[in-house]
């Protein structure tokens, strides 16, 4: 397991370096699954837990990439390394994962160690647009959730496709605003800038067409494109169901903390289909 650091973490405004993601380990313990995967799952069935929603997603997403076993995978924005373990342990790929929030590193070369593949994950801390990475050295690049924090949407994703072999695909899973009007209706709204101000450092949602607009300008061909909406709502509602049982130990970690969390959940959750949708986009680096 190598972790390495490109930029001074500390040296970063608490606007880029999204804070929300900061908070203890221990809290994202409490409410997310066991391989704290922090977004959407994928339900095959009413009965479906939280867990079972997650691995089912993660082997949508091997699926989509034609992961078959050993390629090389970058995830960008990789969170607690829920891809990169996951792929490395079942895929045997050998991943790198870049997220500015250190807190989230110790705990990726913790379970790379328990699960024994140190020897096939890397994590970097740093922004995704910042760290120096090998033009064609992947064969496929993943975005669970992650453009939303990159302001500059063609910038990232002509370096995803630097990034990739001929022939390599990138997958990005996204919360889009329904349309461009209703992103100009909704984009000043108190909730909005609640999630913006209070839980993320920056945060921009767009609607469907702007992310293909940017792939298609960025020189991908895109392949694919599944609306995951009600997926994310059953997700996020289960993980409102966990910090209720668990409120009392998310507030004994961060006092108040289990109350802001429902909110943002709740503020996440209310607009799906209405105003908001979910979107998995994959794309070729065809020429």
């Amino acid at each position: 397991m190598t972790t390495t650091t490109t930029t001074d973490p500390g040296a970063m405004p608490v606007s880029d370096t999204n804070v929300h993601y900061d908070l203890e380990p221990e809290i994202f313990g409490l409410f997310l699954d066991p391989l704290r995967k922090y977004s959407s799952g994928l339900y095959r069935s009413p009965d479906d837990s939280l867990e079972q929603a997650q691995l089912q997603k993660l082997a949508f997403v091997a699926d989509r990439l034609g992961v078959r076993g050993g390629e090389r995978v970058l995830d960008a924005g990789c969170g607690w390394g829920s891809v990169i373990l996951h792929f490395a342990k079942e895929y045997g790929c050998r991943t790198t994962g870049i997220s500015p929030a250190g807190a989230q590193h110790a705990y990726i070369a913790q379970r790379a160690a328990e699960l024994g593949v140190a020897d096939r994950v890397t994590s970097v801390v740093g922004h995704f647009e910042e760290v120096e990475l090998k033009d064609g050295g992947y064969d496929a690049v993943t975005m669970l959730g992650s453009i939303v924090h990159m302001p500059d949407l063609v910038g990232v994703l002509r370096k995803a496709r630097s990034l990739l072999r001929r022939g390599g695909r990138l997958y990005v899973s996204e919360s889009c605003f329904r349309s461009d009007a209703v992103r100009e209706e909704f984009d000043a709204r108190t909730g909005t800038r609640f999630v913006r101000e209070s839980i993320f450092g920056y945060g921009e949602l767009r609607p469907l067409s702007e992310l293909v607009r940017g792939a298609e300008t960025a020189g991908f061909s895109v392949t694919s494109v599944d609306d995951l909406t009600a997926d994310y709502h059953r997700t996020i509602e289960d993980w409102i169901a966990n910090v209720h049982a668990r409120a009392d130990r998310i507030d004994a970690v961060r006092p108040g903390m289990a109350e802001k969390l429902v909110r943002y959940l709740e503020v996440a959750n209310a607009g799906w289909g209405y105003t908001t949708k979910h979107y998995a986009l994959v794309c070729t680096k065809a020429r």
